[in-house]
C-alpha cells in the first residue's frame, strides 16, 4: 500500500464552506481541441465543492483510504520544519498545485527513496526539478486542460481591468468618491491595439480566441507554428522571436511554461524593446519575469500595467516589492483554481492515481517524465532543467 502525502492551501479565514454562492457548476465533458475532460472511475464528491483546499482533500481521502493507502494533507510546505519535509521521506506519492507549490527540489527527492510519483493537480509542474525527476525515475504528471479556459478567462478580465482602469476606479467608489477625471486620466479602449501571447497553446490560443471579437490586432510567438487555417481564422500575425512581437505590441499576455530557457525571459532588456506605455499580463509564472526590473520599468512608465496572478516564491512574501508597485492589478494565484476548474482538477487527479495503482498507462497528454526522459505533453511544451532554486524565499517568509 502507498503513501500519499497531498499539499494544499489553506481553508478560508472564516472557516470551510458550509454553503456556495451556486448550486451548481456547469459540467463539460471536452475540451476545445476534442480532449475529453478527466475520466475516473468515480468521484466523492459534489463539483462546485471547495476541493483545493486542505479540508477539501481534492475528494480523495474516502477513494485513498478505502483502498489501504495512508493520505496525509498539509498546506505546510516551506523549510526544514514543515509538514512535507517530515512527511516526504517514506512518501510513495506527492500531489500538490501550481497555486501552493510544494517545492520538489533534488534535496527533497534524495530524502525520499519511495517517492514515485508526483502529481501536480492543475497545469505546470516547475516546482518539481524535473532534471531530478528524470536522473531519480520518478514520473511527474499533471491534469493538462484542466484548468486552461480558467485561466485565459482570468487573462481577458485583466487585460480589460488594466487598460480600462478598472480597479482604481472601483477605488474611488469604496472610498466615497465620484472622480471621473481621476479614473479615466489612464484609460483606454482595447479595440484597435496590438496584444500579443508569448506561446499559443491551450492557454494562449484560448486568449487569442476570446481577444478576437475585441476587434484588437492578434500575435503570436510559440516554437509550434499553429496551422494556417487557424492563423487566417483569427487573422494572427506570427513572429520567430519574443523580441520582434513586444516591438508592436500594447498587450502582452505571457502564457508559456517556466524552464530553463523562459526564466526572467522579461528582464530590462527585453522590457526596454516594448513600447512604452505597454501593457503586461501574466499568468504562467512569476519567473519568467525579472521582479525587479518590471517594477522599475512601471515607475518608469516604461510599462503603463502589470496584471496577473503568479508569483516566486510564492506565497509571495509581505515585502514583495509587486505588492506595492504602481499601476498593478495582481491577485494571488487563482486564476486556474475557480470552483469549476477544482471539479476538473480533483478528477484529473484521481483518474492518474487510478491508473498508477491499477498498472494503466497514464494519459500521454498529462505526462511530463516518465522513464528518465521528458514524456507525453512535457516533451513538447518543456526544456529540461530546474526552476525550483530560489525557493528557500518562501521558507523564509513562511518562517515569518
Amino acid at each position: 500500500m502507498a503513501k500519499v502525502v497531498c499539499v494544499l492551501y489553506e481553508d478560508p479565514e472564516d472557516g470551510f464552506p458550509s454553503s456556495y454562492a451556486r448550486d451548481d457548476v456547469p459540467r463539460i465533458a471536452q475540451y476545445p481541441d476534442g480532449q475529453t475532460t478527466p475520466t475516473p472511475s468515480g468521484i466523492d464528491f459534489t463539483p462546485g465543492e471547495m476541493l483545493g483546499s486542505v479540508s477539501g482533500e481534492l475528494g480523495l481521502r474516502k477513494y485513498l483510504e478505502s483502498n489501504g493507502h495512508s493520505f496525509v494533507v498539509t498546506s505546510s510546505k516551506d523549510g526544514p520544519d514543515s509538514v512535507l519535509e517530515k512527511e516526504i521521506v517514506d512518501a510513495d506519492i506527492v500531489i500538490s498545485q501550481p497555486f501552493w507549490p510544494a517545492y520538489i527540489t533534488a534535496e527533497r527527492m534524495a530524502k525520499a527513496p519511495n517517492l514515485k510519483l508526483a502529481i501536480t493537480a492543475g497545469i505546470g509542474s516547475d516546482h518539481v526539478d524535473l532534471d531530478a525527476a528524470i536522473n531519480n525515475g520518478l514520473t511527474v504528471a499533471e491534469v493538462t486542460f484542466c484548468n486552461s479556459i480558467s485561466v485565459a478567462e482570468h487573462v481577458v478580465m485583466m487585460i480589460l481591468g488594466l487598460v480600462r482602469n478598472y480597479i482604481p476606479s472601483y477605488q474611488w467608489v469604496t472610498k466615497g468618491g465620484w472622480n471621473i477625471a481621476d479614473c479615466v486620466a489612464r484609460s483606454y479602449d482595447v479595440e484597435g491595439m496590438h496584444v500579443g501571447t508569448v506561446a499559443s497553446g491551450r492557454i494562449g490560443l484560448a486568449v487569442l480566441r476570446r481577444l478576437k471579437p475585441f476587434d484588437m490586432h492578434l500575435h503570436y510567438v510559440d516554437r509550434h507554428r499553429l496551422p494556417r487555417e487557424v492563423e487566417q481564422e483569427l487573422n494572427l500575425t506570427h513572429h520567430e522571436t519574443v523580441e520582434d512581437m513586444v516591438k508592436v505590441c500594447d498587450v502582452v499576455t505571457i502564457n508559456c511554461p517556466l524552464h530553463s530557457e523562459t526564466e526572467h525571459l522579461f528582464d530590462a532588456d527585453m522590457l526596454s524593446k516594448m513600447k512604452r506605455g505597454s501593457y503586461i499580463v501574466n499568468t504562467a509564472r512569476g519567473k519568467i519575469c525579472d521582479r525587479d526590473a518590471i517594477a522599475a520599468a512601471l515607475e518608469s512608465g516604461q510599462i503603463a500595467g502589470y496584471a496577473g496572478d503568479v508569483w516566486f516564491p510564492q506565497p509571495a512574501p509581505r515585502d514583495h516589492v509587486w505588492r506595492t508597485m504602481p499601476h498593478h492589478g495582481m491577485t494571488p494565484h487563482i486564476s486556474g483554481t475557480s470552483l469549476s476548474a477544482q471539479a476538473r482538477y480533483a478528477a484529473g487527479v484521481r483518474e492518474i492515481l487510478e491508473c498508477w495503482f491499477e498498472d494503466r498507462p497514464i494519459r500521454d497528454e498529462y505526462l511530463i517524465v516518465q522513464g528518465g526522459k521528458l514524456a507525453g505533453v512535457g516533451a513538447r511544451s518543456y526544456s529540461e532543467g530546474d526552476a525550483t532554486g530560489g525557493s528557500e524565499e518562501a521558507a523564509k517568509f513562511s518562517a515569518a
